[in-house]
């Protein structure tokens, strides 16, 4: 149990079809969830956007975009308000700068961002967004928070760091994505050791 202090969200990793998604979220609302994370097809902005007027009254938001490859389906998802939280994925957008058009329209719709994070080197890639965010863009923490798993990191030479439950600023240059030589040597396919065993077994 968490209990009432503490912040709950939930994730339907895009289970429910619009009424679904309502429905079953509504029969939660007595939890007080901050949010409903991807309800529904993550393409579906205008069912996103019934999703989020139904919940509204019952302070409940909607949090989506991992699966967003491009700044013109988040203007889409902020100009139907079919979110209140962005959910900005360092990979799948593509680049920085898509990245940082991204923020840029999230403030400009003052919808707080954040950031997906979990997979290989996420969080390490991630750190980046969210510093630039508070430092350069929105320079808030209001709403603000950022996934973190804590798996994988020993295979990149500049491991994300988390000291009281905050991402600590990287002291080193660059994105942090670098990965060390044996672990991407161990992993190559077909050739790579971890392939090898899984192709013998």
């Amino acid at each position: 149990m968490i209990g009432p202090d503490n912040v709950l969200m939930i994730d339907a990793n895009q289970r429910w079809d619009v009424a679904e998604a309502i429905e079953w979220v509504s029969r939660l609302a007595e939890f007080k969830p901050l949010w409903i994370e991807e309800p529904t097809s993550p393409d579906d902005i205008l069912g996103h956007a019934a999703i989020a007027k139904a919940l509204a009254p019952l302070g409940i938001g909607v949090a989506t975009g991992e699966q967003c490859h491009n700044r013109v389906m988040f203007k889409q998802l902020l100009q139907a308000s079919a979110l209140q939280f962005v959910q900005i994925d360092s990979c799948r957008l593509g680049s920085v700068n898509e990245n940082l058009s991204v923020l840029l329209l999230a403030h400009k719709f003052g919808v707080p961002v954040c950031p997906h994070a979990g997979g290989v080197g996420l969080c390490e890639l991630v750190q980046h967004l969210i510093l630039f965010d508070y430092i350069s863009v929105s320079g808030s923490l209001e709403n603000r928070m950022c996934e973190y798993v804590d798996h994988l990191h020993e295979h990149f030479t500049n491991p994300v760091i988390i000291t009281n439950a905050s991402y600590v600023p990287p002291k080193d240059p660059g994105y942090s994505s670098e990965m060390k030589d044996d672990s991407v040597k161990s992993h190559g396919y077909p050739d790579g050791e971890v392939w090898q065993k899984l192709l013998a077994s």
